[in-house]
This record gives C-alpha cells, sequence and structure tokens, in this order.
C-alpha cells in the first residue's frame, strides 16, 4: 500500500444529519458570495483544481460551490480531448486561455493532470511526453502563483468499493446514465494502475507553492462542507460592504397600450395540471 494512496482501506464515516448538513451548506455557500464579491473588488484571480478517482463526488462538489455564484465572474473549465491542432501545441498551452483574469474564480474540472492520470494509465501520451510534464508541471505552476494567481489544488479521494457503488447506480439511472463512460469502467480493472500514476504524480508535483490538498469523499455531503470550508479558509478574504442599491418608484403611465394578447404565441400551461384542488368549505347546521 502506497502512502499516499489508502483508498482501499477509508472507513465508512457517519451520515450527517439531513438539516445540520443543508444548514451548514447554506452558511458557506453565502460566505462563497461574499468571497467571490472581495475577489471582484480586489482584481483577484483564483484558480481551483478538481482531480481524483472517477466518481468521488468531484462534480457535485463543484455544483454546490457555484450554485449562487455570480456567473459573469466564475466558470467551470471541463475540457474534451484535444483536437489534432491541439495535439501539436506545448501541453499546458490549451488550459492557459482559460486561467483567471481580474476578478474570477475558475475551477477546472479535471485539468492539466489529465497527462499525469488517465493520459499515462491509458497510454494516450508517450512515455516522453509523461516525463515532461511531470518535470514542466512544478515550473508552470510557479510562474503562476509568481504572477499572483491563487491556485488551490484538490484530490477528492474514494474507496473502491464506494466507487464501485457509485458506478453501478449510475448504470441503473437514466437521468445520471451519461455520468458513466466506457473510460470510467475501465478505473475499476486499473485501480492499481491509477493508484501508482497517483502516487508518482503527488511525488513530483506537490511542491510548496502547489501543494495537494486531500478530500476524504466516501460521503459526498461530508466532502462537500470540508472542500468548501477549505477554499474559504485558503482564500484570505474579507467582507465588503454591499453598495446600496435604490429601487426608483415606477412613473406614472403614459398612455401605453399593450397588444392584444391574441398577437402572441404563448407555450401550452401545462403547469395548471398540477394545481391543488380548491378546498370545500364545509357546511355548518345550526339548531
Amino acid at each position: 500500500m502506497s502512502s499516499h494512496d489508502n483508498e482501499r482501506k477509508v472507513g465508512i464515516p457517519p451520515k450527517l444529519d439531513k438539516k445540520a448538513y443543508e444548514k451548514e451548506l447554506e452558511r458557506l455557500q453565502a460566505d462563497l458570495v461574499a468571497m467571490q464579491q472581495w475577489v471582484i473588488e480586489n482584481g483577484e484571480r483564483v484558480c481551483l483544481i478538481f482531480e481524483g478517482r472517477d466518481a468521488a463526488g468531484k462534480g457535485s462538489a463543484i455544483k454546490r460551490i457555484t450554485q449562487y455564484l455570480n456567473p459573469r465572474h466564475s466558470r467551470i473549465v471541463a475540457l474534451p480531448a484535444p483536437t489534432e491542432r491541439e495535439q501539436t501545441q506545448w501541453y499546458f498551452q490549451r488550459y492557459i486561455q482559460h486561467l483567471p483574469a481580474a476578478g474570477e474564480i475558475v475551477i477546472f474540472d479535471r485539468s492539466w493532470y489529465n497527462r499525469a492520470g488517465v493520459e499515462r494509465v491509458m497510454g494516450f501520451c508517450t512515455e516522453a511526453q509523461y516525463h515532461r510534464f511531470l518535470r514542466q508541471a512544478p515550473d508552470f505552476e510557479r510562474m503562476l502563483v509568481e504572477d499572483r494567481i491563487r491556485l488551490i489544488k484538490y484530490w477528492f479521494s474514494v474507496s473502491d468499493e464506494e466507487q464501485e457503488a457509485r458506478f453501478r447506480s449510475r448504470a441503473q439511472d437514466p437521468m445520471r446514465r451519461w455520468k458513466l463512460s466506457p473510460m470510467d469502467v475501465q478505473s475499476i480493472s486499473r485501480w492499481e494502475d491509477y493508484s501508482r500514476a497517483k502516487d508518482a504524480m503527488f511525488a513530483a508535483t506537490d511542491t510548496p507553492w502547489g501543494r495537494w490538498y486531500t478530500v476524504e469523499s466516501e460521503d459526498k455531503k461530508r466532502s462537500r462542507i470540508n472542500v468548501i470550508h477549505d477554499i474559504l479558509q485558503r482564500v484570505p478574504w474579507g467582507y465588503v460592504e454591499p453598495q446600496e442599491i435604490e429601487i426608483p418608484s415606477r412613473p406614472p403611465e403614459k398612455g401605453y397600450s399593450r397588444p392584444d394578447r391574441s398577437d402572441y404565441v404563448y407555450v401550452e400551461d401545462v403547469a395548471s395540471s398540477l394545481e391543488a384542488a380548491p378546498k370545500s368549505k364545509a357546511k355548518t347546521k345550526r339548531s
């Protein structure tokens, strides 16, 4: 068993109380909104890297992080496989254009670390390309940090038993089946290969300026609370007093007449079938 990857023997943590989880999540999400305002006001650049096992809960955590953020100042980057042209570029080149500008938060749902993980295990890169990446990644990230980009890297850890259970659940759910790809399924048979690749990646890229922070994700609710709390701790934000917004009174009408409703095409009101039936008034008898 490697020192970095003890995911096979992770104990099952007790379930969080649902009401306590929802209350704490709402509080943390409110703080994320306040943190984003600080990022905007101060022209900060925040880059969050989310990596980890397939089905480890990265996507659901990102969904909760971004749920109430201003989408004009936050982005999720989940790049597809590189095109033929991109394959001829410097490896980091296609990621650079997605880095945050002033006032932005960018979350990479998988990142340049694809080369150290799936590309390495599945043979999508050469040995030379792989080792070049391990040499260059720390220097690349050092340049980002030196340019005052706040870089925070998270690894979501899940046990093999829980990963397989989530795969089976997705396979049986038509609403989530799209999340399960042939590549994901292969991660079961290649568990140890991915473990070795992760160990090598950590050894080469866990640097003082680009540390890896592991998120135990055997319980998704617990991992969401923990990663949001950690983000709020690592970004040195402060509350920004919101600008007072005065809602003006509506001016008096000036004779505008709306065209007849029959001139428009409306969508069918299928929601009317969900209306609650009117309550019948009980008749009372008087003696």
